[in-house]
């Protein structure tokens, strides 16, 4: 008896890694603000290279940023940086390094003010998951008017490498948007996805 590979989104690729992101994380409403700061470091470091070159070296960033615990991360000093800047397992551009430590100090100061970074970063999305129907991968697009919205806040708020293009690629990661081709077995299983809180 042969067992027929799911259809997926396009970028999915044929990689396990990949294909497991794809299938259990990738457009799963997240609400959980540890992962929400794993996810928005993970992406910052991601600009320029592939996702799946920052999907094999997550597990060094967890080790290194002490989990993704943003208070932990916030009360980084100089000799941090440089062992963060001399891990291997890393994307060692100082640039970036600082503005995970940076990033984290922002992202502590929001949770203070808004009783959490989820509460924050969903009002963006009116608290629920924006549901799209593209046909195909070509149709998606890079940035949307939210992104460049979330971007802007952000940026005031003493974030870097948050970019438009970085904060939907975000966005869809986190679930505030639907962006599974409607060809794909995970478009109809997050259709369904309640929003928070019912």
């Amino acid at each position: 008896m042969t067992h027929t590979a799911p259809t997926r989104c396009a970028w999915a690729g044929s990689d396990p890694l990949y294909q497991a992101y794809h299938d259990q994380e990738w457009g799963v409403p997240v609400h959980d603000d540890r992962l929400l700061f794993e996810f928005l470091t993970l992406e910052g470091a991601q600009a320029g290279l592939s996702w799946l070159t920052i999907l094999k070296k997550r597990p060094a960033y967890r080790a290194a940023l002490a989990g993704f615990d943003p208070r932990a991360v916030a009360s980084f000093g100089p000799a941090d940086l440089d062992r963060l800047l001399a891990d291997p397992g890393l994307v060692r551009n100082r640039r970036k390094l600082q503005s995970a430590i940076q990033n984290a100090r922002a992202f502590l100061k929001v949770q203070e003010e808004f009783g959490s970074f989820a509460a924050y970063q969903w009002r963006f999305v009116d608290g629920r998951p924006v549901q799209n129907a593209w046909p195909s991968l070509s149709h998606i697009p890079a940035a949307t008017p939210v992104s460049e919205a979330l971007s802007r806040d952000l940026k005031q708020r003493g974030f870097n490498f948050v970019g438009p293009t970085i904060c939907y690629a975000h966005m869809q990661a986190v679930g505030m948007v639907n962006d599974h081709t409607v060809d794909c077995f995970r478009w109809p299983e997050l259709s369904r996805v309640p929003p928070a809180g019912l």
